[in-house]
């Protein structure tokens, strides 16, 4: 532990402070996008059940596309350079709506009818009715979802190491090129704790959203 804590102090400035701040931004930013464009894709899924199936079958297919691939395929049709890290931005991206597109619409089609005959009745638009009865409602779903999609982007962040994008996955090109184990730990460590970061913030957002479920508990 002591050549781990040595190894990240020695190389902190102008290395590992700048890979962090890149990762927490890749790790974060296509989390957001992608589940900003899966709301209105999966709300689609569930409304107009007849696009399920090819929606659903669309999104897994991208899912299976392997991450370096991604990573060097992109730089050509978004005309970027292979190293920037948009290229990993856009490909988690990608790779959290292929994941939360189904997992938005199961979430809106778990929604009983019952409910949603109520808030007909109610007076209720179809827009109000989405942002106000079904989409409250299916947050615990897209919640389990976004910690599934913040696990898996994390460790997808170190892929991009390989092909030179600068972030924490350096730490583990820089432990197999010197034979030193203290920056493979390092970048394990930080990949870790980072992830378990984000999944505490989506759980703690999720409880926020739900206070039903909270006092639902407390009974």
């Amino acid at each position: 532990m002591t050549d781990i804590w040595s190894y990240l102090t020695d190389h902190w400035s102008g290395e590992i402070e700048g890979w962090l701040w890149t990762t927490i931004w890749l790790a974060i930013v296509p989390l957001v996008v992608g589940l900003l464009l899966a709301l209105p894709l999966g709300w689609i899924a569930s409304r107009y059940r007849w696009t399920y199936p090819p929606i659903a079958t669309g999104m897994g297919l991208l899912y299976t596309i392997p991450s370096l691939v991604v990573f060097l395929v992109l730089p050509g049709i978004i005309n970027t350079k292979i190293l920037a890290p948009i290229n990993v931005a856009v490909a988690l991206t990608l790779y959290t709506l292929a994941l939360l597109t189904r997992i938005v619409a199961d979430g809106l089609s778990s929604v009983d009818d019952v409910t949603l005959s109520a808030s007909t009745a109610m007076g209720y638009t179809g827009r109000q009715q989405f942002f106000r009865v079904q989409l409250p409602l299916a947050v615990p779903v897209i919640g389990a979802g976004l910690r599934v999609a913040a696990v898996s982007n994390t460790s997808l962040i170190s892929v991009a190491s390989i092909i030179g994008v600068a972030q924490l996955g350096q730490l583990f090109i820089a432990g197999q090129s010197t034979g030193n184990l203290s920056p493979l730990w390092l970048g394990l460590i930080m990949f870790v704790l980072l992830a378990l970061v984000l999944d505490i913030i989506i759980l703690i957002g999720t409880r926020i959203l739900t206070p039903w479920q909270r006092a639902r508990a407390a009974r």
